[in-house]
């Protein structure tokens, strides 16, 4: 009997060897938008967008700094990859967001519920590590818009 038990221990410390834990993206880093690869549907382009991204599992710290044509917004989102929740302020509007794993995708979702927006943004990196994709939707009484915006590390 304590020959199988330590087969059975054997086996499974072999698999857990072979078979290593997948590690997540790290999104860290400066980013700036591609406006050339990016595609904003009927929405106006931005002139700039730019990113810096502080990942350290499970913490997620987001500054983005965005020229719309209204002079420089800029906007710290912060999160836990873990899908608990958590709020912060953005022009004067309380924001609750989340931010979850979906594979090797981090999708972070915002809201802004004196607004009714829902901003969704699932952020991608390339297999070398230089181009991050934001795959948005924001959605709001007037429907839908889905945004693709490509950024370059710096």
């Amino acid at each position: 009997m304590n020959r199988v038990v330590l087969a059975m221990l054997a086996a499974v410390a072999l698999a857990a060897h072979e078979a290593p834990a997948q590690s997540k993206p790290n999104f860290s880093g400066s980013w700036k938008m591609n406006a050339a690869r990016s595609d904003f549907g009927l929405v106006p382009a931005p002139a700039s967008i730019a990113r810096k991204i502080t990942h350290a599992e499970p913490s997620l710290a987001i500054v983005e700094d965005q020229d719309a044509g209204f002079g420089v917004q800029n906007v710290t989102r912060v999160y836990t990859t873990d899908g608990r929740g958590s709020s912060f302020t953005s022009q004067g509007a309380e924001v609750k967001g989340t931010a979850v794993w979906e594979g090797n995708d981090l999708v972070v979702t915002s809201e802004v519920a004196v607004a009714l927006l829902k901003y969704i943004d699932r952020m991608s990196l390339s297999a070398d590590g230089k181009t991050m994709t934001s795959a948005i939707k924001l959605t709001s009484p007037d429907g839908a818009i889905h945004m693709k915006v490509i950024f370059e590390k710096q």
